[in-house]
């Protein structure tokens, strides 16, 4: 009796573990796919190529521990350094392929491609 307690105490315990562990892994994700948002996380944009159309705010946020920036290379934009949660935002007027870097971390790349 007191075993089959304990194994539906861990089996519950388990699968609780299951769900957020599940969840961890989709949040991030899902929060990437919100219309004109680039997550900043492990070191990387996501998504690192977006299209959007002339009139657009792009908003990107930092979900890293460590700091970012969000860079133009032709010097269109340029934030500051970004802290974990913070945001940054730049309308996007003019159609073009816009190459984007992190300022601090330059091996991080992205593109914008505006219509």
């Amino acid at each position: 009796m007191r075993s089959s307690f304990f194994r539906r105490a861990f089996l519950f315990s388990l699968g609780r573990l299951v769900v957020v562990a599940a969840l961890g892994c989709v949040l991030p994700a899902a929060y990437a796919q919100d219309a004109n948002v680039v997550v900043i996380k492990n070191f990387m944009f996501s998504p690192m190529a977006l299209t959007v159309k002339a009139g657009t705010t792009v908003t990107w946020k930092n979900m890293d521990g460590e700091p970012h920036s969000v860079v133009n290379e032709a010097g269109v934009f340029h934030s500051a350094a970004l802290d974990q949660n913070d945001t940054f935002q730049f309308k996007f007027d003019k159609p073009g392929v816009y190459k984007v870097s992190c300022g601090i971390h330059p091996y991080m790349k992205a593109t914008i491609t505006v219509q």
